[in-house]
């Protein structure tokens, strides 16, 4: 979803700093792009460890998911092509979920706020399932909700996280890495796309 349909990165960094400037930590872009596809619990687990921070990471998750639907409602930037290659696969058959590591209420937010809630036949977060990206878990769980094989599956990512989580999940990946996964490696990927509309062209 982030990254794919909206362009939320941005926002993600700075609902991260300022759950984390109070503690003292000084949250940085290089640590932003290793956490990509994780959890928020599993990141602020690593980080509570790294600088010892006191809250419990489900603490700090609360606080970040709050900001994140309180910036997502004020208004989100769409990705090239949202809404309308979403509007097009649904009306040419195609059925889509969203796999996100981000909270299921950030989730329906965006999608809401994009006009396109009703494409999606399953919403999925990594907080639904045991593990985040880059295991397979949130991508098995979305074939499950569906009632599809894995093999049926294509995933879309903009991270290498991702990729590696639609491979081990034995789906077929088209990655269109955004500005700040383009130096990572997407030579897995069966599709490399650098925008969403170029999806139409490789799906009849």
């Amino acid at each position: 979803m982030d990254g794919v349909l909206v362009d939320s990165e941005p926002m993600h960094l700075d609902a991260m700093r300022r759950v984390l400037t109070p503690y003292g930590v000084a949250y940085t872009d290089r640590e932003n792009a290793e956490f990509f596809g994780f959890t928020d619990p599993e990141v602020f687990g690593i980080l509570r460890a790294r600088y010892g921070l006191a809250p419990e990471p489900l603490e700090l998750t609360r606080r970040r998911t709050e900001l994140l639907v309180e910036f997502t409602r004020k208004g989100t930037v769409p990705m090239p092509g949202v809404p309308d290659v979403p509007r097009a696969l649904h009306g040419r058959g195609y059925r889509l979920a969203v796999a996100s590591s981000s909270a299921p209420v950030v989730i329906r937010a965006t999608v809401e706020a994009l006009g396109i809630a009703s494409l999606f036949e399953a919403l999925v977060s990594g907080l639904d399932v045991g593990r985040g990206k880059p295991a397979p878990d949130v991508f098995v769980e979305t074939a499950r909700r569906l009632g599809l094989p894995p093999r049926a599956c294509l995933v879309v990512e903009d991270s290498r996280n991702g990729l590696l989580a639609a491979t081990a999940a034995r789906m077929a990946c088209a990655a269109i890495p955004c500005g700040a996964t383009r130096h990572e490696d997407f030579s897995e990927a069966d599709f490399r796309l650098d925008a969403l509309p170029e999806l139409l062209s490789i799906l009849p």
